[in-house]
């Protein structure tokens, strides 16, 4: 097992980059291995990481699909409907609370 090579925070090489950025670049590291980290110091806790992947190495990004689209939009229509009420809340649920607001207000009120 090789050691990766280690940057400071924003001292990362050309050619590299985050998973974020791959993803502004429109990429996605596409199954490759992490090739190196970059380390941000912290005072009291150990350092901030992040993995950095070769951009000549990425792919493209899997274009959305129909039946995908379709599915997020089933999903976040599941975690904006409010168990109790049963209507749609116009944002997404908290999981603290488990329902909506106004739910949530009139039940602890009881």
């Amino acid at each position: 097992m090789a050691t990766l090579p280690v940057y400071r925070w924003r001292l990362a090489p050309v050619g590299m980059a985050t998973r974020r950025q791959l993803r502004a670049l429109g990429l996605r590291p596409g199954g490759q291995e992490v090739a190196a980290q970059l380390e941000r110091p912290r005072r009291r806790r150990g350092p901030l990481v992040a993995y950095l992947y070769r951009i000549d190495r990425a792919k493209p990004v899997r274009p959305m699909t129909a039946a995908r689209r379709a599915a997020l939009a089933k999903a976040m229509t599941a975690r904006r409907t409010c168990p109790n009420c049963r209507t749609d809340a116009g944002y997404c649920i908290p999981r603290s609370l488990g329902m909506c607001v106004p739910c949530s207000a009139i039940e602890s009120a009881a």
